[in-house]
């Protein structure tokens, strides 16, 4: 009965191990599904923003409280640094770095869309400073959303926000963006199976 009870608990394990691997896949494709899907919007949308607006006048919407206009932004959201260009190219690649490396032990789907979000929108703006003009990763972004009293932003500027915004909805709850050894350590732990007591009683 022990041998019996030992294969067991090791069939256990091994289940429990390729559920989390298979948990863990269906995350990071969630990410980067939800990042694909960010920048393919941004960037259509400058395009489509581009093609139609550029010289054009504003098109007012929801009683002029929204227009949509053509901002070419070198600085950051808000019209923040301005003359910092290239710092800000460094930020986005820096959070597409760390993005991609806390995708391997992602742990949780709130997780996924949060910093799937970041990196779709992180991107979106990067392809702007590499490859705009002035050129030389000091490219203009394009913004476009006019909110009336207060900024000229992107679609890509939402998605980070609202990216950033989860992020500390979850960190607040106390979830963790990844995996550590012990949190993985603790789950197959929860997924071995107590042994029986008539098993237990056998063993005497």
């Amino acid at each position: 009965m022990t041998t019996s009870n030992a294969a067991t608990s090791d069939a256990a394990k091994d289940d429990a191990a390729k559920d989390g691997t298979s948990a863990a896949r269906r995350r990071v494709r969630l990410l980067w599904a939800v990042a694909a899907a960010a920048y393919a919007v941004d960037l259509g949308s400058k395009l489509a923003v581009v093609a139609g607006l550029e010289g054009r006048s504003p098109v007012r919407l929801i009683g002029g409280w929204l227009e949509l206009r053509i901002h070419r932004n070198p600085g950051a959201a808000l019209g923040i640094g301005e003359a910092m260009t290239i710092v800000f190219t460094l930020v986005a690649s820096a959070v597409v770095v760390v993005v991609v490396r806390l995708s391997r032990r992602l742990a949780s789907t709130s997780w996924a869309i949060s910093l799937g979000l970041l990196l779709g929108g992180a991107l979106g703006n990067l392809t702007d400073r590499l490859f705009r003009s002035p050129g030389g990763a000091q490219g203009a972004v394009v913004d476009f959303i006019a909110v009336r009293d207060f900024s000229v932003m992107n679609l890509a500027d939402w998605a980070i926000s609202c990216g950033c915004a989860l992020a500390v909805v979850l960190s607040f709850r106390g979830t963790s963006p990844s995996l550590t050894p012990a949190t993985a350590a603790a789950t197959a732990s929860d997924a071995d199976p107590a042994p029986e007591a008539g098993a237990v009683g056998s063993n005497s």
